[in-house]
């Protein structure tokens, strides 16, 4: 099996707040077991996590040995205060306050920096997100930042415009991805950047009742065909279900990942992808790391 590239252990995929009110006082060890051990059932062997603001990724990378899983974890990840983000992480105010949350990550062994660089998409609405982000020099800054502190970074972000900012400020692997338009695919498989397009937090959302069918089902199919393109085009490619999200369980989740992917790059295309998503994962493994 693949490694689980996405994934939030302080999340359950059911409810969010209930799920994270387990770990209000600290984090709950029961938990992360449980967590733990579905991936290990799963035979998923390396995880990474999106961070959390109560240490539970923390934690769960202590514990994570003794599953046989290598588990990686930014501690926390960085939002500018008043955009999405406060779901995984701690608030900065200004650069300085960011230097500060690069140098806490840090010292508290971060594998690698995640930042916040977009909201999520509106699920009733096809094309709509919560929010378009932050502008390009400040994308640029916090991406810049976190290397010259020699950590690599991981970011979350929709839309054409903060993509075509990370990616063109050395983004090392690009979360979500959606509503790219193929200049910026284009431009994605022409870098270094790993796409790691989690599918399943929409397409597990078919049926639930929750979102229109109709609306949800354009989100996928849009996102699917853009991979499909940029996997013509060569991108990076990465397996990584949001693990934790709605409808995402850990361990199941990836395997709902896996199939949205062979469905959006073709079946018949199916050796070609294990590779693409084999290097991928063994360059996220080898570089996205505590030193």
């Amino acid at each position: 099996m693949f490694g689980e590239c996405h994934a939030h252990v302080i999340m359950d995929g059911k409810n969010y707040k209930a799920a994270v009110a387990l770990h209000k006082e600290r984090p709950n060890e029961a938990v992360i077991r449980e967590h733990l051990s579905a991936w290990q059932q799963a035979d998923i062997t390396f995880v990474r996590d999106g961070g959390d603001a109560y240490g539970v990724s923390e934690r769960a990378r202590e514990l994570a040995g003794e599953y046989g899983i290598d588990y990686r974890t930014p501690i926390f990840a960085i939002h500018k205060r008043g955009h999405y983000g406060g779901i995984v992480g701690l608030p900065y105010d200004d650069r300085q306050g960011y230097r500060e949350l690069v140098q806490e990550a840090r010292k508290r062994g971060a594998d690698f920096i995640k930042i916040m660089i977009s909201g999520i998409m509106e699920f009733d609405t096809f094309g709509k997100l919560t929010e378009e982000g932050l502008d390009g020099d400040e994308i640029a800054y916090l991406i810049e930042t976190a290397h010259d502190a020699g950590l690599r970074v991981m970011a979350h972000g929709n839309g054409g415009a903060v993509a075509r900012a990370a990616i063109g400020a050395g983004v090392d692997t690009l979360e979500h991805g959606n509503y790219m338009e193929e200049e910026t695919i284009c431009q994605l498989a022409e870098s270094d950047t790993i796409w790691i397009p989690t599918f399943a937090p929409t397409g597990n959302l078919i049926g639930c009742g929750r979102f229109p069918d109709e609306q949800v089902k354009a989100i996928l199919v849009r996102q699917q065909k853009a991979v499909r393109f940029g996997f013509e085009q060569g991108a990076r490619i990465g397996l990584g279900s949001d693990s934790g999200a709605y409808l995402v369980p850990h361990g199941q989740g990836l395997m709902d990942e896996y199939t949205f992917m062979k469905e959006a790059v073709g079946r018949e295309n199916a050796e070609a992808l294990d590779r693409r998503l084999a290097e991928s994962e063994a360059w996220i493994r080898e570089n996205m790391k505590r030193g």
